[in-house]
């Protein structure tokens, strides 16, 4: 069994609230909304994404008779209530932003309509899928951002805070614009395209350099992208010289070389300077090791010869933003609009719908936040993807997912698109809504 799909994958008050739905008869309509509070201070925006494995949660949400025994015997919950869970399955509405959609604090990217219990056993996944990808998603774009034309790869999974984490870092990596994972699973799980080269470990398995340039070589005669830096990396990118025609005389074209230590930018240019001057300017340079965004932005812009970078523990734990401020609340139960009004976690009530307005430029000039069944200019961004706990459409291939997040990008601003912080933007919130809110906060409590 996947652990990951299992129901029991939540937190422990799920079920005692769920116990106690069940022994209040607690079963009419309930509304739920994902959204993220407020951004990073290191992000002008943020990226949607996770949302296909959400879907696919929620189509096949059930307890197993294993899971129904474990839980009875854990002496927490009645033997009518377990019995209860059996049958138990995701039958409400979703309406969500689609995946590579840009949104801003406050915004909603997920509705869940369904009978309490339900719309409440799901949250801990939900939020869990959601936040992960969107994290990972919203830092790869900014790479892809600060390097633009580049190859960007995926290395993270070995640093990835597991194995779920790295596969769906990879599904995210790829949606905002990376071009390849060095993840298999991934590759085939989701059909990224993969990319890869060798490690120091091979090169000092071997009697000398050379020897393990040759042996990779004709093992891999169509991914020959060889390692230059185990010992002294001027020297081998030398060694790659040498010996090119005679693997070329075997048929074997080396790609590309690989730097992954020591001052990438004065590596390169020497590496460069080599490659060329020996013949071999068709060869790339790529490198890896600690790199992030901002030094990508930073060899950009000085003009470094790298062709492409592998990125890998800063990219796939979001290290200098790992988390969001993100809460799935209920907005509305039994046809009444509800409101949290907990002192710096205030919720704004009811359904709502984000509305996108743009200006004669083409580029993002403001979001409405409104109820949903306002009247309002602008591009309701907010659309039904499951009914009656079965999605209305098969999943969005990733290609498309990822042309969506270029154009999506390339409607910002300019502010918004760099890497350093802009101006705080938030969606302007309706008159009506507002109305709501603060007659909820009159009503009594």
């Amino acid at each position: 069994m996947n652990a990951c799909s299992s129901a029991l994958l939540t937190d422990l008050y799920q079920l005692t609230m769920l116990q106690g739905y069940f022994a209040e008869r607690m079963e009419e309509t309930a509304v739920f909304e994902f959204f993220v509070r407020r951004l990073p201070a290191e992000r002008n925006f943020l990226l949607a994404a996770g949302l296909e494995q959400v879907l696919d949660f929620l189509e096949h949400f059930h307890f197993t008779p294993a899971e129904l025994e474990w839980l009875e015997s854990t002496e927490r919950f009645r033997r009518d209530f377990v019995e209860y869970l059996r049958d138990l399955r995701f039958t409400g509405d979703v309406h969500a932003m689609p995946e590579g959609t840009v949104f801003f604090d406050n915004e909603p990217i997920l509705r869940v309509t369904a009978p309490l219990p339900q719309a409440q056993i799901v949250e801990t996944r939900i939020i869990n899928l959601l936040h992960f990808q969107t994290v990972i998603a919203s830092k790869a774009v900014r790479s892809v951002l600060a390097a633009p034309g580049k190859t960007l790869v995926d290395f993270g999974l070995r640093r990835a805070h597991g194995a779920e984490a790295g596969l769906l870092a990879a599904r995210a990596c790829y949606l905002a614009g990376f071009t390849a994972t060095s993840d298999v699973l991934a590759g085939q799980l989701f059909d990224i395209p993969l990319s890869g080269t060798m490690a120091h470990s091979f090169v000092q398995a071997c009697d000398s350099e050379e020897e393990a340039f040759v042996r990779f070589a004709r093992a891999n005669r169509d991914n020959v992208v060889l390692l230059l830096d185990t010992y002294n990396t001027e020297a081998a990118a030398a060694k790659v010289v040498q010996l090119a025609p005679k693997l070329r005389s075997e048929g074997i074209l080396i790609q590309g070389v690989r730097l992954d230590s020591g001052d990438l930018a004065e590596h390169a240019r020497q590496v460069r300077r080599i490659l060329d001057d020996g013949g071999l300017q068709k060869v790339h340079i790529f490198a890896s090791g600690s790199i992030d965004e901002l030094k990508l932005q930073k060899f950009f812009r000085a003009g470094v010869p790298i062709d492409g970078f592998g990125i890998g523990s800063r990219l796939d734990t979001s290290s200098d933003a790992p988390y969001l401020d993100c809460a799935y609340k209920i907005q509305e139960y039994a046809g009444r609009p509800r409101r949290k009004r907990s002192e710096g976690k205030a919720t704004w009530p009811g359904r709502k719908q984000v509305f996108r307005l743009y200006g004669d430029d083409g580029r993002l000039g403001f979001d409405k936040l409104a109820l949903e069944d306002e009247k309002t200019p602008g591009t309701p961004l907010i659309v039904p993807v499951m009914r009656n706990g079965k999605r209305l459409a098969p999943p969005t291939p990733l290609i498309e997912l990822r042309r969506r997040v270029a154009e999506e990008v390339a409607r910002l601003p300019a502010d918004l698109q760099g890497l350093e912080p802009a101006k705080a933007y938030s969606a302007h919130v309706s008159p009506a809504l507002r109305e709501l809110a603060e007659k909820l906060d009159h009503a009594p409590s």
